[in-house]
């Protein structure tokens, strides 16, 4: 018995306008804001002397590669990823990033937006 599995076709991979401005935003954050902050409050506490014990430099250590993970992770899935701005004409079909309002037995409606699993 054998456990391979053949490598999954390449599938689209769709973002909205406003998930792509959210993602941009905390990548900007994250690149231009708290990473200059954690880098300066490292090195400060690196200036003390005895990294070994120095929990501020251990922990601002930790917080770098966190937040350099996040950064290559943000930027990988904005290259990737298309941004669908535009509606299709046929309004009889669901696509992705449609408004999509259902009703229930009792008559509720509920309003939807799809923008992926």
């Amino acid at each position: 018995m054998t456990r391979y599995r053949p490598p999954a076709k390449p599938s689209a991979k769709y973002i909205t306008a406003e998930g792509e401005a959210m993602l941009k935003a905390e990548l900007h954050q994250l690149w231009k804001v708290e990473r200059p902050q954690v880098t300066q409050s490292v090195s400060d506490a690196a200036a003390l002397g005895d990294r070994s014990e120095n929990a501020e430099y251990i922990y601002g250590k930790k917080r770098l590669r966190e937040i350099d993970w996040r950064v290559r992770y943000l930027s990988k899935r904005l290259e990737e990823m298309t941004v669908v701005s535009s509606v299709p004409d046929d309004t009889d079909k669901v696509y992705f990033g449609a408004y999509v309002t259902l009703e229930d037995d009792k008559g509720e409606t509920f309003g939807y937006r799809l923008v992926g699993p």
